[in-house]
């Protein structure tokens, strides 16, 4: 008999919770066959199968706490399902939270927790808010229904999420309806440390505007030759990280960080990018940014927002950064505050490009413009190195040669 035992954790993460199984007990499964999913404050960790076999027993459920390299369940290798000990009827499952049996079926006229393509995890949710998973858009392998799915539910096109009374949660125009599902741990996580950002840091922001003229017609002229070459797309956010890795160069408060009452300068230059996924805000990280090339750059974050999405980005890949660049102008956002990313002392906001009005040399044009913002821990930067900064980006974007030539 084997173990299956929870991933080791890194001396930041303190345990993680069960947040589905994609097995039951007694179920055959082959070799790197996905068995449960493990929330972190940071990531979501996999654990597959060590072999072809038989999962025998399950020792950690659904939202159950599990610490580094902790059991979770046995393992017997090589075996069949049918020499396997049969799992525990479903009806007499105990309940992970108060150990009193709960049924796993909900009447005829109500949601439907028993599907049996859908997760323990989700059918806890489905029980609890009373939406069906029927319903949601599913993000998973094969549009599989997952727990965060149903923690922000989106209707299938052709589908009206139903409550456990048979009502739609959402019928028509003017219906009043809500649902109650709880947060997940990871935006838990990111919720904490956005307020503690706010209320522990002497955060300020400046703006600045950026004519993304010169940088758009650069692209236009040589992105058929830059994907042949390296295979990539040519995108705006390498040249961003480019500038602002100068910029850090030349002001090395911005890339510091505090701990405690030290003042840690960073001799090298690892740059967050802010993804959206379907579990929250993350912030995978490139590496040595001052040695990575345009390509590397935008290969890296092509590779970070497919592993966002899947759920598959690692906890190395979300560990350290002494910068974060924020893109909120994917979405559409003209200009905001963007907020720290603690313990680091500085964030880059950049935003929606939109022709607007700029004055070029005593006239009037209109010019695709982006505002860029820059938050700063008024603690550790003054406002004038925090000024001088951006406009050291606005200035290496607007005349990129400037980053080929070292000037």
């Amino acid at each position: 008999m084997a173990e299956i035992k929870a991933p080791v954790f890194p001396e930041s993460v303190a345990d993680g919770t069960i947040v589905e199984w994609h097995v039951t007990e007694g179920q055959q499964v082959n070799r790197d066959d996905l068995l449960a999913e493990i929330e972190t404050d940071k990531v979501v960790l996999e654990v597959v199968a060590p072999d072809n076999g038989v999962v025998t027993r399950i020792v950690k459920h659904v939202d159950d706490i599990v610490l580094s390299d902790e059991l979770i369940a046995e393992f017997e290798a090589g075996a069949s399902a049918s020499a396997a000990p049969a799992a525990a009827p479903v009806e007499e499952k105990q309940a992970t939270d108060g150990g009193a049996p709960v049924q796993a079926t909900a009447s005829t006229g109500g949601v439907e927790a028993d599907h049996k393509d859908q997760s323990p995890a989700v059918r806890k949710a489905a029980k609890e808010s009373g939406v069906d998973p029927k319903a949601v858009e599913g993000s998973g392998r094969g549009g599989r229904v997952t727990k965060s799915d149903m923690s922000s539910p989106t209707l299938k096109a052709d589908s009206s999420i139903k409550t456990d009374s048979g009502r739609p949660v959402a019928e028509s125009v003017g219906e009043r309806s809500e649902s109650r599902v709880p947060m997940t741990r990871l935006r838990k996580t990111v919720a904490n440390r956005l307020l503690a950002a706010s209320q522990e840091t002497a955060m300020l922001t400046t703006f600045n505007e950026v004519n993304m003229k010169p940088l758009m017609d650069m692209r236009s002229k040589y992105k058929d030759q830059f994907e042949k070459r390296h295979g990539t797309r040519l995108g705006f956010m390498s040249l961003f990280v480019k500038a602002a890795t100068e910029a850090l160069k030349r002001f090395p408060a911005v890339n510091a960080s505090l701990d405690g009452n030290d003042i840690v300068y960073h001799g090298y230059y690892d740059i967050g990018v802010a993804v959206s996924s379907n579990r929250g805000l993350v912030v995978p990280v490139l590496r040595d940014t001052d040695q990575m090339s345009m390509a590397d750059v935008e290969a890296k974050i092509r590779e970070f927002g497919g592993k966002a999405q899947e759920g598959k980005l690692g906890l190395d890949d979300m560990t350290g950064g002494t910068f974060t660049i924020s893109n909120g102008g994917v979405f559409g956002s003209l200009m905001s505050t963007p907020i720290l990313n603690p313990p680091q002392t500085a964030i880059l906001g950049m935003h929606a490009i939109n022709d607007r009005p700029m004055a070029v040399n005593g006239e009037v044009k209109i010019l695709p413009m982006m505002y860029l913002a820059l938050s700063y821990d008024h603690r550790m930067i003054d406002g004038k190195e925090a000024v001088q900064f951006l406009v050291t980006i606005k200035e290496l974007v607007e005349d990129p040669t400037m980053l080929l030539l070292d000037l």
